[in-house]
């Protein structure tokens, strides 16, 4: 599901259209594979994305022929834990966290509206 979400994308800007192509994509170890990375370097996004151990270990295991190790940004990866809340937000709607919904627009619809309410609650904080 990474590349459908890739192509659907867009970070909004001050002025103009958004933008199709992010600085860089923070992911857990799941999304450490060949095909994801090949993807994010070839539209030069920096991918922060930690190598699991199983891959380091084949890695090695060629030698000379298993590539170059991942090259982690540990100080941007640390950054990963605000998707983390946000998703563990969500989740505290019974209705989203069990998939009640049977069709994708209704849940795409719970989803936007848990997203405005966190937003306004948000704004009421700061005032």
């Amino acid at each position: 599901m990474f590349l459908p979400l890739m192509a659907h994308l867009r970070v909004g800007r001050d002025t103009g259209r958004p933008r199709t192509r992010p600085d860089a994509v923070r992911a857990d170890k799941a999304y450490s594979s060949r095909a994801i990375r090949g993807h994010l370097r070839s539209r030069g996004i920096k991918a922060v994305i930690p190598e699991p151990d199983d891959q380091k270990g084949h890695r090695k295991r060629r030698g000379s022929r298993g590539g170059r190790p991942v090259g982690l940004d540990a100080s941007d990866y640390k950054n990963r834990n605000v998707i983390e809340r946000n998703y563990a937000r969500v989740k505290q709607w019974r209705g989203l966290a069990t998939l009640y919904d049977k069709h994708a627009v209704i849940y795409r619809a719970a989803v936007v509206l848990n997203a405005v309410i966190a937003w306004t609650r948000t704004l009421s904080d700061t005032r």
